[in-house]
């Protein structure tokens, strides 16, 4: 067995309640939060805040294994407090955040920066039970996750150049396609390796992130921005393009169909989620066989495992993240342990695996 995931440096052995803080200037919030989740014996409300700045003053006094961030708080917003917690103190946060287009935006900054996962606020009264039981969940399985500090994490990533002007269609049968899967940390994983990729790399990319519906849009958004590629959200009947990539939306599974366009639909959940990285892989692989390029990325759970031990049977090439740099070593864990992965690559040097793995793909075909 693998030795423990390194947590944050507050965390409790596992038979003790999760030490939670929670941070909200709405007195109505914290008490409901507090309430509800305080009343669970896995978890031990240890304090609440009304802005960040009082949560940065509680910190070092509380040590709390997990802090709830709201976004909108007066003094110090959330986006600010959640750098500073990264810097002073990091340890695993999640993110309260409103159903809105802003609070989609707004959180896709927040997990870019080290925010392990988001809650979004109940609209309604009637709401709440059933979000406080998605709480619960997110917050306990936070304490597994690995914080990078602020040295080796991702730094304010910068319009890069020269960026690919106009995607152009797959050649067949040469060009390779390039799966990216991710879930937990996936975010902030996919705005150190997709800004890394070149415009020149000669491959149609497809990018399955566990999200829901309404956040991924604001993924593909921050993606392409920081971007050489062409990144955006996939469209029934989009065609993969290389120089371009596209984002499976949230809700939704994403396959291809018998024309190669881009098909979505709503069918069950696979491993509990949807969009399923192994749904959407395992029909790249039946359309293109050993010209698809798996890569898994931090991840609770196994998803992607399925797919990636399909194209390994090929011949195919399959890429997982090392131990050393995921947030949650799941996913990428159960492809080693399958003995799916030809590459096992800490993140930083994840896109020059996938540019070698292209390369390769590539002179393969030609030989």
């Amino acid at each position: 067995m693998p030795a423990p995931l390194p947590l944050s440096p507050s965390q409790s052995p596992a038979a003790q309640p999760v030490r939670l803080l929670v941070v909200d200037d709405s007195a109505f919030m914290r008490f409901t939060i507090s309430q509800h989740l305080g009343s669970r014996a896995e978890i031990n409300v240890v304090g609440a805040a009304r802005d960040g700045q009082e949560a940065l003053e509680m910190i070092p006094a509380l040590n709390p294994d997990v802090v709830t961030l709201d976004v909108e708080m007066p003094r110090l917003d959330g986006i600010s407090t959640l750098r500073e917690i990264m810097a002073r103190f990091p340890r695993p946060v999640v993110m309260l955040s409103s159903l809105t287009r802003e609070g989609a935006v707004t959180t896709i900054q927040a997990l870019t920066l080290g925010a392990v996962d988001f809650i979004a606020k109940p609209e309604r009264q009637l709401d709440i039970q059933s979000v406080m039981e998605e709480a619960a969940g997110k917050i306990l399985r936070a304490t597994r996750a690995r914080i990078r500090p602020p040295a080796v994490a991702l730094a304010a990533a910068q319009p890069a150049q020269p960026v690919v002007e106009k995607p152009v269609r797959l050649r067949l049968p040469s060009d390779p396609v390039v799966l990216i899967g991710s879930s937990t940390g996936g975010p902030r994983a996919l705005n150190e390796v997709i800004p890394a990729l070149s415009a020149s790399i000669p491959a149609a990319l497809v990018i399955v992130q566990h999200m829901p519906a309404g956040f991924t849009h604001s993924l593909a958004e921050r993606l392409n921005a920081t971007s050489r590629l062409k990144v955006r959200e996939a469209q029934p009947g989009d065609r993969l393009m290389v120089g371009q990539a596209l984002v499976a939306p949230g809700g939704f599974h994403l396959l291809l169909d018998d024309n190669d366009q881009v098909a979505l639909n709503q069918n069950s959940p696979v491993h509990g989620v949807r969009p399923s990285i192994d749904v959407t892989l395992t029909s790249l692989v039946q359309r293109y066989g050993r010209r698809v390029i798996s890569v898994i990325l931090t991840g609770m759970g196994s998803d992607g495992t399925n797919g990636s031990v399909l194209l390994s049977s090929l011949g195919g090439t399959v890429i997982a993240e090392h131990e050393s740099t995921c947030v949650v070593w799941g996913m990428p864990r159960s492809v080693v342990e399958k003995h799916a992965a030809n590459v096992v690559a800490p993140l930083p040097d994840v896109a020059t695996a996938i540019e070698q793995a292209v390369r390769q793909n590539m002179k393969e075909k030609l030989s």
